[in-house]
């Protein structure tokens, strides 16, 4: 009885440590890592991490060739194996099954994975990704991913109302129905007021519909369209035709010094225009009844543009207010008006001012020349 039950605590002393056996099967993980140029990376860390139940294995380095082994790992065992430099995560390979036997490789290459970094990150700004990178996005990224794309779809819808709004108050304003443009765009400047075209155009039917108004109720519609022509420039101060239509306002209000500010700041924006917006602002000095500084402004348009043909003869004509005559009643034109009004009408023989032109020509006593064409056939 004795040495049967000695036989009885062998046997179980066997199955104990068959049983211990079973639990000790290990396996292993190994790679390569590539860096950021390219090339073989030495001293990389390795971290291993349990997925099916806690644990963390560290220790393991890339060595001179850029390889890393790492033994003694669980098995069976899921892992996440991450590669790290200077203490940050470059790479991940997530829900590795190890296996007996030879080491499973998982390697990494920085390079084609910053790539893809870089990719899923702009896929997550857009809003749009791929079915292979959501793939390989993380919880985090597909939240955001999907966040994206519902703003996108607010912003469209958005964008969508704003053209249509804005499309209607552009058709009113082109069919000079200045009422229901101002309705439209205003509504527009509410939807989003960061939008410079907007403003603009708001200004442009509050100029409009200043034109069908008298008294104080044009002098109300001027205000809020230079009020309009602030916004847009405040919101795109670079763009000169903002700062032309602002001060052609200014100049109906009779604001000349704020114009004059105005178109000079148009034409240092835009100098191939500088011609038209200190013709501008001529005629703002004229409708002043200032011939003097009108005349150093059509001066400066006919300098920068020569052949800018009106700029020519206004600056003439301006040059006229400092005729002169002698002892005998001859007429003395001031310099530069003679060759003002002959480049006019080398430029525009029939233009508008052809004939106002020759007129001044026989007043100050200058020889027409024959190369001129006729003007244009009056209407009898």
């Amino acid at each position: 009885m004795l040495a049967r039950f000695r036989g009885y605590i062998f046997t179980g002393f066997c199955f104990l440590l068959f049983a211990g056996a079973s639990w000790a099967q290990i396996s292993a993980i190994e790679g390569d890592v590539k860096g950021p140029d390219g090339q073989l990376l030495k001293g990389a860390v390795i971290l291993i991490e349990r997925q099916d139940m806690k644990g963390t294995y560290k220790g393991a380095k890339t060595d001179k060739k850029g390889h890393y082994i790492y033994n003694g790992l669980p098995f069976p065992g899921t892992y996440n194996v991450s590669v790290w430099v200077d203490d940050q995560k470059k790479d991940e390979t997530k829900g590795v099954k190890t296996q007996l036997g030879d080491p499973i490789n998982i390697s990494f290459d920085l390079k084609q994975s910053a790539a893809q970094q870089h990719s899923t990150q702009a896929a997550v700004a857009s809003g749009t990704a791929t079915p292979e990178q959501e793939r390989g996005m993380s919880k985090e990224q597909k939240e955001a991913l999907e966040k994206q794309a519902k703003d996108n779809a607010a912003i469209m819808a958005k964008n969508k109302a704003l053209n249509d709004t804005f499309n209607t108050g552009k058709d009113a304003l082109a069919a000079k129905n200045y009422d229901a443009a101002i309705d439209s765009l205003q509504k527009g400047t509410e939807m989003d007021p960061n939008q410079n075209v907007i403003w603009a155009n708001l200004a442009d039917a509050y100029v409009g519909q200043a034109g069908t108004k008298t008294g104080a109720d044009q002098q109300a519609a001027l205000d809020k369209a230079a009020e309009a022509y602030g916004k847009a420039i405040a919101l795109k101060p670079d763009n000169a035709g903002y700062h032309n239509n602002y001060a052609l306002t200014l100049a109906r209000s009779k604001k000349y010094d704020e114009a004059q500010a105005e178109l000079t700041k148009a034409a240092s924006l835009d100098p191939q225009s500088a011609g038209h917006y200190y013709y501008n602002l001529g005629a703002v000095y004229i409708n002043a009844g200032q011939s003097g500084p009108a005349e150093a402004a059509f001066k400066k348009a006919v300098d920068v543009q020569p052949d800018y043909a009106d700029a020519q003869f206004q600056y003439a004509t301006a040059l006229s207010a400092r005729l002169t005559t002698d002892k005998a009643g001859k007429v003395i034109a001031p310099d530069g008006m003679k060759e003002a009004l002959e480049k006019y009408l080398q430029l525009e023989p029939m233009g508008q001012f052809a004939d106002a032109s020759k007129s001044l020509l026989q007043a100050i006593g200058a020889t027409i020349s024959a190369d001129y064409k006729k003007g244009p056939a009056k209407n009898k």
